[in-house]
């Protein structure tokens, strides 16, 4: 039997200038989705992190961590803006809140294509 069949589906960088559809890629996808969905796959995604946070991989770990922080503060963060276009500061809060999770998604899918884990998982920013 070749080696090839014995590793794990998700072992090793993809092949030269392929895509690599693991776990935190697919979340990530997810969340940017989620501008087109109204949502839905952003929903989507914060229950595949928490389904698949269990079974990770060592690199993937610091990612659930990271996305699922994207989703909540991400979440609580627009609840805030919403509240607070009453008194006209929610437009601007909105479009920050936008630009901080589409980043923060952006820089997980990054690492994640290259396998590498996210240098601080915990932080506010990026």
């Amino acid at each position: 039997m070749s080696d090839d069949l014995t590793q794990p589906p998700n072992s090793g960088p993809p092949a030269s200038g392929g895509f690599d559809a693991n776990h935190p890629t697919i979340i990530s996808l997810c969340y940017l989705g989620g501008w087109v969905t109204g949502g839905l796959t952003a929903i989507v995604g914060i229950v595949l992190a928490y389904v698949w946070k269990d079974e990770a991989q060592e690199w993937e770990h610091s990612h659930y961590t990271y996305l699922i922080r994207t989703f909540w503060i991400g979440l609580v963060a627009s609840v805030v803006a919403f509240i607070l276009w009453i008194v006209l500061i929610g437009f601007l809060l909105s479009m920050l809140v936008g630009v901080w999770f589409v980043v923060r998604s952006i820089l997980s899918l990054v690492k994640a294509q290259k396998r590498e884990p996210m240098p601080d998982p915990e932080t506010l920013l990026f």
